[in-house]
């Protein structure tokens, strides 16, 4: 087994889930409805919750304890793809990338759930059933508004347009992607990419909405390399304020 192919995909699916763990987070209390607020919030404390799952593995391996890898890095050590740092905006676009994200993380986990590294095999399947209220959720209300009024589906259809190329990001390869494959970890970002694409169709097709020509879209890369946006170290400020006032308290 390649310890660092391992670990380069443990960190961004932690790193992943942690950023957009404190982005859906940033919903509590301004939902548009209190279903929504709640739902979002619920969301979001699952996801920081799994990426504590994928850190502790992390752990298991030699990284540092959860604490630190979560609070203490800075933007560029983050592996974490560029759509889920992205500010929240307008609800249509937390939604669509609450979509777009989860649909790729649900095909993920079961994939991983076959991993020949048993830890993170016996976690994908544990993550993969709490995910499933994810993947309802954000499904429901993409065919709900993506086939309700004129505005829904404008907002809905202008936010698809602006997420699309963030989202081809998640699929970006890692250089030990052969090696992964090869020993039995990780089907690859290929055969996810793949999947990912049927499923998004099959929930589109059922609205009035329309993907756009991926032969046209430019994706956003560099994230998983530690090249981000501008929205990320704020981000991480933010989340590292208490900590970082006595870093060697003991809670």
């Amino acid at each position: 087994m390649n310890t660092l192919a391992l670990v380069e995909l443990l960190y961004k699916m932690a790193d992943d889930q942690l950023i957009l763990g404190h982005r859906n987070s940033e919903w509590t209390g301004m939902g548009p409805l209190l279903e929504e607020d709640i739902a979002f919030s619920s969301m979001a404390q699952d996801k920081v919750g799994h990426s504590l799952a994928v850190y502790t593995l992390l752990n298991q391996l030699g990284e540092r304890d959860p604490d630190t890898v979560a609070f203490t890095r800075n933007a560029a050590q983050f592996h974490n793809c560029v759509l889920v740092e992205l500010s929240n905006g307008e609800y249509d676009f937390s939604l669509l990338r609450h979509f777009l994200f989860d649909t790729a993380e649900a095909i993920r986990l079961e994939l991983l759930s076959k991993s020949s590294y048993e830890p993170l095999a016996q976690l994908a399947r544990k993550i993969r059933g709490e995910l499933r209220y994810h993947t309802l959720h954000a499904n429901t209300w993409i065919q709900q508004l993506g086939s309700s009024t004129e505005e829904s589906i404008s907002r809905l259809q202008s936010s698809l347009n602006f997420a699309m190329p963030f989202a081809l990001g998640i699929f970006e390869e890692s250089p030990y992607e052969n090696e992964l494959i090869e020993s039995g970890i990780f089907t690859g970002e290929r055969e996810l990419k793949q999947r990912w694409l049927l499923k998004v169709e099959e929930i589109i097709h059922r609205t009035h909405l329309s993907l756009p020509d991926l032969n046209t879209v430019e994706p956003v890369l560099g994230g998983r390399f530690g090249r981000h946006s501008e929205h990320l170290q704020p981000l991480l400020d933010e989340m590292s304020e208490v900590i970082k006032i006595d870093p060697t308290a003991q809670w």
